[in-house]
């Protein structure tokens, strides 16, 4: 019994996030149609940029972390 588990719950996991990505998917294709698509654009950029200066920090803080507690990150 405790070998189905796995399978029933990572089956379950995909359905709900396949199901949640594909309203996610709607509801930004409506609201495109509904904005336009120089809206669209220019809110894609921002969190294209958001995102890539949080990457930037994250690897960053992951550098001044590894320093700190001595990690050798050279490369071979």
């Amino acid at each position: 019994m405790m070998d189905w588990i796995p399978i029933v719950l990572v089956t379950f996991k995909l359905l709900v996030l396949a199901i949640g990505m594909f309203f996610a998917i709607k509801w930004h294709y409506d609201q495109g149609k509904k904005l336009g698509t120089n809206a669209v654009l220019r809110a894609g950029g921002k969190v294209a940029a958001i995102f890539m200066l949080s990457l930037l920090g994250l690897g960053y803080l992951t550098l001044v972390l590894a320093r700190m507690f001595g990690l050798d990150l050279s490369l071979p």
